[in-house]
């Protein structure tokens, strides 16, 4: 399949390989698969380009905007994935590797465009928590804010997930409102480069959102300024060098990296040979370890046990690993190639460390020829106290050590021994277990994956990086972190403090703030649209008096008879209540009865109430009225959206009884 010639995509050209290009060779037959890299690129003007470009166009989109284009994006890149399946065997892959890569990928950037539409607003301001109130009277706010940076995100990524390495990239940017360049690992490029085409063929994405840079990098870096984000996916070692690139470290450009990872997984000290748990720790190892061939930055690279287990466990995982069918990944082997001659000769380097210290109990188990392939290699290390290669060198591929611990304080000590990683994972029926360990070692670890039998048939396993949740880990493993929802989002954009009045709170958010200028509408907001509704608009109730009659109606008829609604002498004991008082949930059917519009309209539907809190008691006698305010507004489908209500209830006295916000939906068009 020699001839493939992956290109970059810059300033909306593309532009082919240089004089200069590498050759790509196959790690399966050592062949050459393609030629990549080598063109004189003008790094400068790609900066310039997705300022000038993409920046503007993005941001002028609204979150759900952007959401809604990234779902699509990864609709049309499904219609098309059986075209990067056809290229997946080229890097080493089985199809089943490759579906991690290339599904993972596309349910990656769908899940984050659902988070984008469900979890952010439908505008252009984040909201980072709530309204700080900062003076006496109400007059004086504060509100911590997320905007898009102004500046062009750099993706430098690994060559073992040359799809998902991407998209789950690309897509928290994206969403955020940045542009981004794309540096995909050359070995595997012509993946990352075909995946790439899909997205500028799609036409969904804005001119200059997007470029990619097949080869090296030059001097991007030093043009690359305080707006600019920075986020890498390899070694320690490269990590390290473009951390300390001057350019970066002096104009403060935000660096993030997700590095080596020696993950472990534990065995709890409550599991026993025979049991489910204990299978399934052998089968979980033994998964991690061939998977991608092991070409994982989440596999487990250690396997800590009761020193009782010791044998068992490597016994049984040694006998699992010694059935792996190993081969030609466009056949039916279970396990493939490493990506690369130079990646075989380094695994070999760092397993001939490894073997210092430990013992290789499958010594003798044979690969294929290949410059890629290699077996299996599951070391035994006697004494891990002992031990500082186990805890320091990473074999990128098929590699793990088994070793003992005494007690559960000393299994969670060697991990932490790792000095940071993106998963540990343990393997107990026991829940004090997982607490125990969780207090001991979660400073330590990006994410800790606890199963048992009870959730090992929808566990999604050790090594799966979730969109929902973070994906990086401290220490050695980089001290980024990557998705984990809005969380990945927001390291896109910048975060702000505002202060100033409601009405400037309410102007600069787009939602309103109690105490910003209500709007007094033409007729009952209930009658008029989603589109007509205007944030601020506000109607004031007349009043109703609560009786005890009503009280007590409201107590037999739901079968709530608390001593508080229903017991002068009770509720006069109770430090909060006066003497009996009104249920709340009586006050909240009041309110609705004072607020509500009966005929037909556009509000469809009430879908749920937010933030509910009682700040008063209401006594039978008692006048209660409803503040109604139009606080935001969200669309949702193509015929209606969500209109979101600030309510509040006072008495006779204008105190304040009762606070929430209620949604409902509310059509574009009048039925």
């Amino acid at each position: 399949m020699s001839g493939i010639a992956p290109e970059s995509y810059v300033a909306g050209k593309w532009i082919g390989p240089g004089t200069a290009a590498k050759s790509i060779m196959s790690p399966v037959d050592g062949s050459e698969i393609a030629r990549a890299g080598g063109a004189d690129l003008d790094f400068a003007a790609m900066r310039a380009f997705a300022l000038d470009k993409g920046g503007p166009a993005l941001r002028a989109l609204t979150f759900h905007q952007r959401a809604k284009m990234l779902k699509a994006l990864a609709g049309y890149i499904g219609s098309r994935k059986e075209e990067l399946y056809a290229l997946n065997p080229l890097t080493g892959a089985t199809r089943k590797d490759g579906a991690v890569d290339i599904e993972g990928g596309i349910i990656t950037m769908t899940v984050i465009a659902g988070k984008g539409r469900r979890e952010m607003p439908d505008g252009h301001v984040y909201l980072d928590g709530e309204v700080e109130r900062i003076s006496r009277s109400g007059t004086f706010l504060a509100q911590h804010i997320a905007v898009p940076r102004q500046g062009v995100a750099v993706h430098i990524n690994a060559f073992n997930f040359p799809v998902w390495g991407m998209l789950e990239k690309l897509a928290p940017t994206l969403l955020a409102g940045m542009p981004a360049i794309v540096k995909p690992a050359t070995q595997t490029c012509y993946l990352t480069e075909a995946c790439f085409r899909m997205i500028v063929d799609s036409g969904l994405v804005p001119e200059g959102a997007v470029q990619l840079i097949v080869g090296g990098t030059g001097d991007l870096l030093d043009w690359l300024g305080p707006q600019d984000v920075v986020s890498f996916t390899g070694s320690a070692d490269t990590a390290l060098t473009l951390r300390s690139n001057r350019n970066l470290l002096s104009r403060s450009v935000r660096f993030m990296a997700e590095a080596d990872s020696l993950n472990a997984s534990v065995l709890g000290p409550d599991v026993v040979p025979g049991s489910e748990e204990f299978d399934l720790f052998v089968k979980q190892a033994a998964t991690e370890m061939t998977v991608k061939a092991g070409q994982k930055c989440t596999a487990i690279r250690r396997i800590i046990v009761p020193e009782a287990q010791m044998d068992a466990v490597t016994e049984a995982l040694a006998e699992r690993l010694r059935g792996t069918t190993i081969g030609d990944p466009a056949g039916d082997a279970r396990m493939g190639a490493l990506a690369s001659a130079a990646q075989r000769a380094d695994v070999l380097e760092k397993a001939a460390m490894l073997a210092s210290e430990a013992t290789n109990v499958l010594d003798g188990l044979t690969a294929p020829d290949g410059p890629g392939f290699v077996a299996p290699m599951l070391f035994r290390c006697a004494d891990p106290d002992a031990g500082r290669t186990v805890h320091d060198v990473e074999a990128f591929g098929p590699v793990s050590t088994v070793m003992p611990y005494r007690d559960l304080p000393h299994a969670a000590a060697l991990a932490n021994r790792g000095k940071g990683s993106l998963v540990a994972s343990l393997v107990t029926g026991d829940p004090q277990v997982a607490r125990a360990f969780t207090l001991d070692s979660a400073a330590w670890h990006g994410r800790l994956y606890i199963t048992d039998r009870t959730s090992m048939k929808e566990a999604t396993g050790h090594g799966s990086p979730l969109p929902h949740l973070v994906h990086g880990g401290p220490g050695r493993a980089g001290g980024g972190e990557e998705l984990g929802g809005v969380r990945g989002v927001l390291h896109y954009m910048q975060r702000t403090a505002v202060q100033g009045s409601p009405d400037v709170l309410t102007a600069v958010t787009g939602q309103w703030v109690p105490g910003a200028r209500e709007i007094e509408g033409p007729e009952h907001p209930f009658r008029r649209t989603f589109r007509d509704i205007e944030i601020g608009e506000t109607i004031v109730t007349d009043p109703r008096e609560v009786t005890l009659e009503d009280i007590e109606h409201f107590a037999h008829f739901t079968g709530d008879t608390f001593y508080a609604h229903m017991d002068e002498a009770a509720a006069q004991a109770n430090p909060f209540f006066p003497g009996r008082v009104a249920h709340g949930y009586l006050l909240l059917s009041f309110a609705a009865g004072l607020f509500v519009m009966p005929d037909p309209g556009p509000v469809l539907a009430n879908t749920g109430l937010n933030g509910l809190s009682f700040q008063k008691p209401v006594s039978p006698g008692d006048r209660v009225h409803v503040r109604l305010t139009a606080r935001r507004k969200t669309q949702r489908t193509d015929t209606y959206g969500e209109v979101a209500w600030h309510v509040t209830l006072y008495n006779q006295d204008a105190e304040q009884v009762a606070e929430y916000e209620l949604l409902t939906m509310v059509a574009y068009e009048k039925p």
